[in-house]
């Protein structure tokens, strides 16, 4: 009996549970332990079965981080579409990273903490249009955020990019700060509920990068009047 191809809903279907148990056996393993003979063992599956949906463990790997920052982006914006107050939109992109971060905290890592390849490590070589790819995703929510920074300013402010950027590079700092401290247990030594810190160090968050923002329109005000 002839076997009947797959559909491409179950092909999408087995890629995105590949995608699952490589993310599952890299956060156990770590990047350096996880090779696809480890993957197809815990899919129980033979090695050469994956490569029928990718064609090697980079584009695996760029795959995940991919899929992670396009979650992410969705994310963003579904958070901000119900609101028109820019610092409205700005407090729930805040809290929107902060709850994907928590809430997903395996591809969290994989995509901002972990030691891992990043897209320089596959310039010149054949896997750099999927890396390039993946870059794309990812500077494509920095954009979303330094768009929501922009919108906080007062109108005809002559800011520059390198300073919104600035401004949204001390925010995530102080997010990513927060959520590997959940992720990575650490502040579970430094309070005894540090979930239940969000919605203050959400506040607080806001309270200073408004200070700074209405900062930040004041002194390009005066450089425009120079």
């Amino acid at each position: 009996m002839v076997k009947m191809p797959r559909s491409d809903e179950e092909i999408e279907a087995v890629r995105e549970n590949i995608m699952a148990q490589a993310l599952e056996l890299i956060v156990s393993e770590g990047y350096d332990g996880f090779t696809m003979r480890k993957l197809a063992t815990r899919l129980g599956i033979a090695a050469k079965t994956i490569y029928n949906y990718f064609h090697n463990q980079d584009e695996l790997y760029l795959c995940l981080l991919t899929k992670g920052f396009e979650q992410l982006f969705d994310t963003f914006e579904n958070a901000v579409n119900p609101l028109d107050d820019p610092m409205s939109q700005l407090n729930a992109t805040i809290r929107a990273y902060i709850e994907f971060g928590t809430a997903h905290a395996n591809i969290y890592d994989l995509m901002f903490t972990l030691h891992v390849p990043k897209f320089n490590d596959y310039v010149g070589t054949p896997m750099e249009q999927a890396a390039q790819i993946e870059l794309n995703s990812a500077l494509k929510c920095a954009d979303f955020f330094m768009d929501r920074l922009a919108a906080c300013l007062d109108a005809g402010a002559a800011v520059t990019e390198s300073d919104i950027r600035f401004e949204m590079i001390h925010i995530w700092s102080q997010m990513h700060g927060y959520v590997a401290g959940i992720n990575n247990t650490l502040l579970d030594y430094l309070h005894d509920h540090p979930s239940d810190l969000k919605d203050r160090i959400i506040e607080r968050i806001m309270d200073t990068n408004r200070h700074q923002l209405a900062d930040l329109s004041q002194r390009s005000a005066l450089r425009s009047t120079r």
